[in-house]
Parts: structure tokens; sequence; C-alpha cells
């Protein structure tokens, strides 16, 4: 009995560490992700939800393409970025050297939220924009705004029928996962 009952505290010690460890990893980044969000004017929980779904919140992850960090941002991401800023310091450190600039969990994060406010610039106006950010940061905005299209005069898509829309069957699954998650913490949060 005794020992039935020590395998049992040693299994449920194991799971509590991990629940709590798992806590930790998904949740360290929170207060960057809330910083960079709010500046940039995009929800923090679909930052956090892109980040989960890129990384799964590890920055030192390449991407098949060239993407880096957290969020997967490209070299010429950065490089617009950069550019953007007008600083002339980050365009010279983004021009030599984007790896170490990527890797960092700050700018990673920061240069990622600009990228989402600078595709929800494009589709503000349309139901379920956030849909349409995700499919754009994934697939570039050129690709989100071709699968936006309507006939003139035609009311704009729903976010459901956007997705039916993306011709591109990984990037159909990473906004479905995405969208997904983004929805369960926005109803965990209510």
């Amino acid at each position: 009995m005794k020992r039935v009952l020590a395998a049992v505290f040693i299994i449920l010690t194991l799971l509590l560490g991990a629940y709590l460890f798992n806590q930790y990893w998904t949740h360290r980044f929170d207060a960057l992700i809330a910083r960079q969000a709010a500046i940039y004017r995009v929800d923090p929980d679909l930052v956090w939800s892109i980040i989960y779904e890129e990384t799964y919140f590890s920055p030192w992850k390449n991407g098949a393409d060239g993407e880096i960090g957290l969020m997967q941002v490209t070299p010429t991401v950065g490089r617009e970025w950069a550019t953007a800023t007008g600083m002339s310091d980050l365009q010279r450190q983004m021009a030599a050297d984007p790896q170490s600039l990527l890797r960092d969990p700050e700018r990673n994060i920061q240069i990622g939220c600009w990228y989402l406010e600078k595709i929800y610039k494009q589709f503000q106006d349309v139901p379920d924009a956030e849909t349409r950010m995700v499919a754009g940061y994934n697939a570039g905005p050129s690709r989100a705004a071709e699968w936006s299209r309507v006939a003139q005069g035609a009311p704009p898509q729903s976010g459901a029928e956007f997705i039916r829309r993306i011709d591109i069957p990984s990037t159909r699954a990473y906004v479905i996962s995405i969208m997904d998650r983004y929805r369960q913490l926005k109803n965990a949060n209510r």
C-alpha cells in the first residue's frame, strides 16, 4: 500500500511540475507581448497565439525559409521595419547581422507586432480582420488581399468564407489553428 501511495505521490508531483513548467514556459514573454502589442495596437492574445503556433515560445528557432526567432520574422521584414523606424543604427544592424537582432525576443516581438499592424491597416474595415492578418502574416499581405477580394458591390466575406478561399493548405491549417487558439483565449478571458 505504501508503494502505491508513493508512486501516486511521485506521479502527481511530476504532473504538477510539468504543468507549472508549461505555465512558466508559455507565459514568460507575456510582459513583452503586452508592451509591444499596445504600441502597435494589436491584440496581445493574437500575438501570443501566433508565437505559440510559430515556435512554442522558443526564441532560438529558425524556419525553413530563413525566418528567425519567436515570431519567425524574416530578415526582409526586419529590414523593412528598420527602414520604417528611420534609425540608421538599426538599419546597419539589420544589414550586417539580422540573426542577432531577430533572435532577441524583445526586438522579434516588436518587429512581428509592427508587421501585424501593417497588415491590419489593409483589412481594418473588413469583418474578421484578424483572420486576414494571420493569413497575411503567414503567406504575405498580397495573397491575403487576393483571397479577400470580392466582386464590386458584394458584401465582404466572413472569416469562414475567407478561410475557405485560402488555396495553400498549410496556410489554411495555420490560420485555423491560430484562430481557434485565439478564440479560446478570448473566451477564457471573459
